[in-house]
């Protein structure tokens, strides 16, 4: 037997009274009144908490009864359903994936960067949005205007979007990913384009170096240059160096894994001319413990930008980027010397091979290595 409004109000004993098709109102002990549903589930018998009465209307409660019978016959779990997280917005989604990668990325321009494109491009457009609300044509909206002024960080844009997207899918927030290749019809080819850091010929490094010592940049900054040419270092490798990587007696530099790209040791011979350079830097000691300080912020390392602005200053910007004296050393050993290629890679810490060829060649090559960067050192000098 059915109920009605007026039994549902007027029933006061505890005991469950059946409304049918599965639907029950229960009373408990204290008199506190409640909607059960009792439905099967892929076999299994399961109840629902519909909500408590009054605040839950007869008429209700039937309707959401009906709504979870129709999801069953569509193959869904309400009780799974209802367990599920609310889905977040795209820019809740994008800051979550952010932050599970931050603690990998070593490079701190690069992972502000990752999340201001997303602020800049995708944000505005769609960032409020619920993630498996978005469609592919709001994501064309957000990459059709910089897709040809501004292809590089187009292409960036899409690269994170459909990293974020292959986040969602992983968490059974949506089916398919709107950034992924269905889209490729829509947007114009672009060439693919590596571009090369700008190079001095190793040729022109020893007396750029003259140029920078007549620069008015800070002492650091020159020496922490001077460094970093010397010893064929990354940039923020080479602005982080602290005195406890150094070995003076042993004239060898250990960057740790923390701070290297590849995430492993990685042991720098020291030529003499190096060494000379952290001869110079003990004056600037200021108790931080690192070699090359920053003279505007007191303890801490040079900014990134720091040695490109020295470039800008001595007017070598325009021929020649931090990066790029790694590659006049690369083409010096190539060209100048016998140097075997694999020597001149592990100076680079560069990995060698695939993961066989890694497993069995171990050594760091670092005796050959000592020769090479003294006679680097050397080169640059006369």
């Amino acid at each position: 037997m059915k109920l009605s409004a007026t039994r549902v109000k007027a029933l006061k004993d505890p005991g469950r009274y059946s409304d049918g098709d599965g639907l029950h109102l229960f009373i408990n002990r204290k008199g506190r009144k409640s909607w059960v549903q009792r439905i099967t589930i892929d076999g299994r018998r399961r109840d629902i908490g519909l909500g408590g009465y009054p605040k839950v209307s007869l008429a209700q409660a039937r309707k959401r009864a009906s709504d979870n019978r129709e999801a069953v016959g569509n193959g869904m779990d309400p009780v799974a359903e209802k367990r599920r997280p609310s889905t977040p917005t795209f820019s809740e989604a994008a800051r979550t994936v952010h932050e599970a990668n931050k603690p990998r990325w070593r490079n701190g321009s690069h992972t502000r960067a990752w999340i201001q494109t997303l602020q800049r491009h995708a944000f505005p457009k769609i960032g409020s949005k619920p993630i498996d609300a978005i469609s592919r044509t709001e994501v064309l909206a957000v990459l059709t205007p910089i897709w040809s002024s501004k292809p590089e960080t187009a292409r960036r844009v899409r690269q994170r979007m459909r990293t974020i997207f292959r986040w969602a899918m992983a968490n059974e927030l949506i089916e398919a990913n709107p950034a992924g290749e269905a889209i490729d019809g829509a947007l114009p080819s672009m060439p693919k384009v590596k571009a090369h850091l700008r190079a001095l010929p190793y040729q022109e490094v020893g007396s750029a170096m003259k140029t920078v010592y007549a620069s008015q940049t800070s002492p650091a900054s020159k020496l922490c240059l001077k460094f970093l040419v010397l010893t064929a270092a990354r940039s923020g490798e080479a602005r982080g160096t602290t005195w406890a990587e150094i070995d003076i007696e042993d004239a060898t530099w250990t960057i740790p894994g923390s701070r290297m790209k590849a995430g492993i040791d990685h042991r720098v011979p020291l030529s003499n001319q190096a060494l000379d350079v952290l001869t110079y830097a003990r004056q600037l000691e200021d108790g931080s413990g690192l070699c090359f300080p920053s003279p505007l912020r007191p303890g801490r390392m040079l900014s990134d930008m720091t040695l490109t602005n020295i470039l800008r200053k001595a007017g070598l910007a325009d021929r020649a980027t931090v990066h790029g004296f790694r590659t006049s050393f690369k083409t010096w050993t190539m060209e100048q010397t016998d140097t075997p290629w694999a020597v001149g890679e592990a100076a680079l810490a560069h990995q060698l091979g695939g993961s066989v060829e890694q497993a069995y060649a171990r050594s760091d090559l670092f005796d050959r290595r000592r020769t090479l960067m003294q006679q680097w050192a050397d080169y640059l000098a006369a």
